[in-house]
C-alpha cells in the first residue's frame, strides 16, 4: 500500500488522531442532512427549530472555548474525550425526547454540528497535538491530509445518513423514526470517539501539561495565551472577516440560491455539493505543495483571492451549467488555504499556547459566521436581492485577503519560505494595527 510521504512517519498517536478526525465528521455529514427533518418531524415548530439549532451553535462555541484554552494546562486527552462524551449525551437527548426545553439545554451544553462542519473543541485541540506529534517541515503537509480525509468524511457521511433514513423508510418505518436511527448513530460514534480518545499517550499533551500556576485573573490566564496573545488576537480578528463574509454563502445557502434561481432539485443540489466537497478536499494537497515554494501567506492569498473573485461571479453566469462550472472550479482553490492558515496559526505561537490560540481563532470564526445569515434570509426574501450575498460574501473575502497579506506577509514562521524571522512568541513584538 502506498502511503504518502507525509504520513510515513506519523506515530500512532498522529494516526489515531487521523481516525477521530474521520470518525467525527462522518457523524457530523450524516446528521446534518436529517436534523432539521427529525426536529420537525417530532413535532416542533420551524421558529423552535430555528432557536434550538442557533442555541447549539452558541453552546457549542462556549463548550470549544472553555475546553480548548485548558487543555494545554489540564490536559488535551481529557479535553477532547469530555467534548466526545458531551456529543454522545447530546445525541441521545435529542433521541429520547420531544420537549423543547430538555432539546435546548441538550444542545446547550452538549456537542451538536446542524451544518456538518467541525464544531465543539476538537479541531482545535487536535491540530495542537498533531503540531507536536510531527515536524515542522511536514507540519503543512499533514495538515493537507488531514483536510482531505475530513471532506471524504463529511461527504460519505451525508451520503449515508441520507441512504440509512430512505432504507429504514423503505422497511415501512415511519420517517420521523428513521430520521431517530441516524441520531442514534450519531451518539454511538460520539462514545467510539471517547473511546479513541482515551487511547493517546502523553506524547500528544502540551510539553507544560501538568505544571501548576498561580491563579491571576488576568486575560492571559483566562484565555490560555500569553506571549502569544497580540498574534493571536489580530488573527482572530482577521479569521472572523473571512468567516462572516463565507456565512453569506454558507452550503445551505448556496443551494438554496440554485433552487431559487435556476429551479434545481434537491438530489441535484445534493450531487453537486457532494463533489464540491470532493474537490475542496482534494485542493488541500495542493496548497502543502505551493506553500512549500512560496511560503504560508503567499499561497493563503494567491489561491484565496482568485476563489473569492469566481465566487463574485456565480450569480452573473446566464444558465446553470456554467453558475455550476464556476461553483466547482471555486471549491478546486477555495480550501486550499485551509491547511495553510491551520499551519500558519500553529507555527506563530507558543507551542505550549497551541490548542487555546487555535480554540479562539476557531471561536472568532464561528462568531462571524453566525452573524451574516441573519441577513441573508431578509435578501432571499425579496427576488430582486437574491444575488447580493454573493458579492457581499466575495468583497468581504477580498479584503480579508489583502489585510492578511499586509499585515503579516513579512513575518513568516522560522521553518517558512520568504519573510523575516518571527516575533510571535514574544510579548514585545508589534504589528501595524487592522
Amino acid at each position: 500500500m502506498l502511503i504518502p510521504a507525509a504520513l510515513r512517519r506519523l506515530t500512532g498517536d498522529a494516526w489515531l488522531l487521523f481516525a477521530t478526525r474521520f470518525v467525527r465528521l462522518f457523524a457530523y455529514g450524516s446528521l446534518s442532512v436529517v436534523l432539521v427533518f427529525y426536529l420537525v418531524g417530532i413535532g416542533l415548530s420551524e421558529p423552535q427549530t430555528g432557536m434550538l439549532l442557533t442555541m447549539t451553535l452558541v453552546g457549542d462555541t462556549i463548550v470549544s472555548l472553555f475546553l480548548t484554552t485548558r487543555a494545554d494546562r489540564i490536559g488535551r486527552r481529557r479535553m477532547l474525550t469530555i467534548g466526545a462524551t458531551l456529543m454522545a449525551g447530546a445525541g441521545l437527548a435529542f433521541a429520547s425526547t420531544r420537549n423543547w426545553w430538555l432539546l435546548v439545554v441538550a444542545g446547550t451544553i452538549g456537542v451538536i454540528s446542524p451544518s456538518g462542519n467541525e464544531v465543539g473543541p476538537f479541531l482545535s485541540i487536535e491540530q495542537a497535538a498533531l503540531s507536536h506529534l510531527v515536524g515542522d517541515r511536514t507540519r503543512t503537509d499533514v495538515f493537507a491530509w488531514y483536510t482531505l480525509l475530513g471532506s471524504i468524511a463529511t461527504a460519505l457521511g451525508a451520503l449515508a445518513g441520507g441512504a440509512a433514513s430512505r432504507v429504514f423508510q423503505e422497511r415501512l418505518m415511519p420517517p420521523v423514526n428513521s430520521y431517530r436511527m441516524v441520531v442514534i448513530l450519531y451518539a454511538a460514534l460520539g462514545a467510539l470517539l471517547a473511546l479513541l480518545f482515551s487511547r493517546l499517550s502523553r506524547a500528544a499533551e502540551a510539553a507544560t501539561f501538568g505544571a501548576k500556576k498561580p491563579f491571576r485573573a488576568t486575560i492571559a490566564d483566562l484565555s490560555g495565551l500569553g506571549r502569544s496573545r497580540d498574534v493571536v488576537a489580530k488573527l482572530s480578528a482577521l479569521f472572523a472577516i473571512d468567516a462572516f463574509g463565507g456565512g453569506f454563502v454558507v452550503q445551505s445557502f448556496a443551494a438554496y440560491w440554485f433552487y431559487l434561481r435556476f429551479g434545481v432539485n434537491p438530489g441535484t443540489l445534493g450531487a453537486i455539493f457532494f463533489w464540491a466537497n470532493i474537490f475542496a478536499g482534494i485542493s488541500a494537497l495542493l496548497a502543502s505543495r505551493l506553500a512549500s515554494r512560496i511560503g504560508l501567506i503567499r499561497t493563503m492569498v494567491a489561491t484565496h483571492l482568485p476563489s473569492n473573485i469566481l465566487l463574485i461571479l456565480v450569480p452573473l453566469m446566464p444558465t446553470l451549467s456554467l453558475a455550476v462550472l464556476v461553483l466547482l472550479l471555486r471549491f478546486t482553490i477555495s480550501q486550499m488555504d485551509v491547511p495553510t492558515r491551520q499551519s500558519y496559526l500553529m507555527a506563530v505561537v507558543s507551542p505550549e499556547e497551541r490548542s487555546a490560540a487555535s480554540g479562539i481563532a476557531g471561536v472568532a470564526r464561528t462568531i462571524g459566521a453566525a452573524i451574516s445569515p441573519l441577513f441573508v434570509g431578509f435578501m432571499f426574501a425579496r427576488p430582486a436581492l437574491i444575488n447580493l450575498p454573493f458579492f457581499i460574501a466575495g468583497t468581504l473575502k477580498i479584503g480579508y485577503d489583502l489585510l492578511l497579506y499586509r499585515q503579516f506577509s513579512a513575518v513568516q514562521p522560522p521553518d517558512d519560505v520568504g519573510g523575516q524571522p518571527l516575533p510571535a512568541v514574544s510579548s514585545s513584538c508589534s504589528f501595524t494595527m487592522l
